[in-house]
């Protein structure tokens, strides 16, 4: 009698491994579990599940014919890019039920576009690899983020990433024209319009940005590009307080906010993990402050005079004890070093132990308070937690992270993370705030959803589900409850 712990009922069946290899080839299909498990545990290693294979099609039509395949047997299908989800969104449940359908193999560069100002790309591509295409034609995809080198289009779009650059262009959904879809049943649909203006129906393209795999698999994308910056100009800030940082985030705004491409806060102990645990990072400031802010101002200009402007408004707010002290990037190099101190406050934690992640939202103005009220609500909790506030204030989108305590024991830490995360959003509800700014709900969430999206609106979110996805095999146990 077989072990139904490691050969569940529900697996998929061998005929229907057979069959998707006949369409994916050998080369589009893994089963060997030493394979198949580098996919099916998350970034953060909150989860770990099991997968009787990764697909991977090469074309969207391959693609297409596995849905179909998976439709009529009623098999689950998990979506997944790049894998970074920080949620859990793309990793399979553990009794092996569910297919992996990777987008790795969908990695073209179809079309990209100077005079449209637009780049058609397939899901499979890295967000550094779409960048580097546009930046080859004189262009500016603004998107970035700290996984930007393993982040994968489709995923990127089905979080509705936001990023450092929000501030300035919007999240993912706001440089999105087109989309290509695989419905749950296998049906194809073609809506990459390049178009600025379209006003013909719903517009459906933005109910599969954000929703996470839960209602179809994005395989390409049409997307918005900017002009290349000819000046950019960078300056790391040392700050008593988030009201500081605030207050020095004013003084940009009043004086050219469509300069600013970004605005991140740091704590003094975040950047404490990264300068510990990360090799070659070093902090330009003489001293270390209780927090940081990182400023970056860009312009397509060439002569925009954005240095002047950054020492001009640096100098009246070190005059004015708002700055504690600053540097500024002489060159690229510099400006990579000063922005990797940034990047690297998710490693740097990660090296540093066990951490409970909040990405939340508030209202720009409420940033500070916000950080003051919930590391008092956390360390009123579990003495000794380590509050590390950071992320992008200029969008009031704060990443309030809680280290363990020193000495405690990480399961046990982790253990904890709905008490912790749910003291945290109460904090955040009093700011009208979200519990979910950028990073998604996946597997770690749903059960925020009715308390936070209950009555008409999750009412709604369900009924789209069923219609789109009757059977519920699209990345089951994400988002909804």
């Amino acid at each position: 009698m077989p072990d139904t712990a490691t050969v569940p009922a529900s697996a998929p069946t061998a005929a229907l491994l057979d069959a998707i290899r006949a369409i994916v080839g050998d080369r589009g299909i893994l089963t060997e579990q030493s394979d198949t498990a580098p996919y099916a545990e998350d970034w953060r290693r909150l989860y770990q599940g099991r997968t009787a294979a990764v697909i991977r099609p090469g074309t969207t039509q391959e693609l297409a014919a596995v849905v179909t395949l998976c439709a009529r047997s009623g098999t689950p299908i998990v979506p997944q890019g790049g894998n970074t989800s920080m949620v859990g969104g793309a990793v399979p449940n553990a009794d092996g039920s569910e297919l992996i359908l990777s987008t790795s193999r969908l990695n073209r560069i179809r079309d990209l576009d100077p005079a449209d100002m637009t780049l058609t790309v397939e899901a499979g591509v890295t967000l550094k690899a779409a960048q580097i295409a546009a930046a080859e034609q004189g262009c500016l995809l603004p998107l970035s983020i700290s996984s930007e080198g393993t982040a994968q289009i489709g995923g990127v779009l089905a979080v509705n990433a936001g990023g450092n650059n929000t501030v300035r262009y919007g999240n993912a959904r706001d440089l999105v024209l087109g989309l290509e879809v695989v419905l749950p049943d296998g049906t194809i649909w073609n809506g990459l319009r390049r178009l600025r203006k379209d006003n013909t129906g719903y517009c459906l393209r933005q109910l599969f940005v954000g929703s996470e795999g839960t209602l179809g698999i994005i395989t390409a994308a049409v997307l918005k590009l900017a002009p290349q910056p000819k000046e950019i100009a960078v300056a790391l800030c040392g700050v008593e307080s988030p009201e500081a940082a605030l207050q020095l985030f004013t003084r940009f705004q009043a004086h050219d906010a469509a300069s600013i491409s970004a605005f991140e806060l740091m704590s003094g102990l975040g950047m404490s993990f990264v300068l510990k645990h990360i090799p070659g990072a070093t902090m330009p400031l003489a001293s270390p402050a209780p927090f940081y802010a990182l400023v970056e101002l860009a312009s397509p200009r060439p002569g925009a005079g954005l240095r002047g402007m950054l020492e001009q408004i640096l100098e009246q707010a070190l005059a004015d004890e708002i700055v504690q002290d600053a540097a500024i990037a002489e060159s690229d190099a510099q400006r990579a070093a000063l922005w990797r101190l940034r990047e690297e406050h998710s490693e740097g934690q990660k090296r540093e132990g066990a951490s409970v992640k909040n990405d939340v939202s508030v209202p720009v103005s409420k940033v500070p308070a916000f950080i003051r009220k919930a590391t008092a609500a956390c360390e009123a909790l579990m003495p000794g937690i380590r509050v590390v506030p950071f992320g992008h204030m200029g969008d009031g989108n704060i990443h309030f992270n809680l280290e363990q305590p020193i000495g405690s024991d990480g399961a046990w830490f982790l253990a904890q993370d709905h008490a912790i995360m749910d003291a945290v959003n109460e904090i955040v509800r009093e700011y009208d705030g979200s519990f979910s700014a950028e990073h998604g709900i996946g597997k770690l969430k749903p059960y925020m959803m009715p308390d936070w999206r209950g009555g008409a609106e999750l009412a709604l979110m369900q009924r789209i589900k069923a219609a789109i996805d009757p059977a519920g095999i699209m990345n089951p146990g994400k988002v909804l409850p």
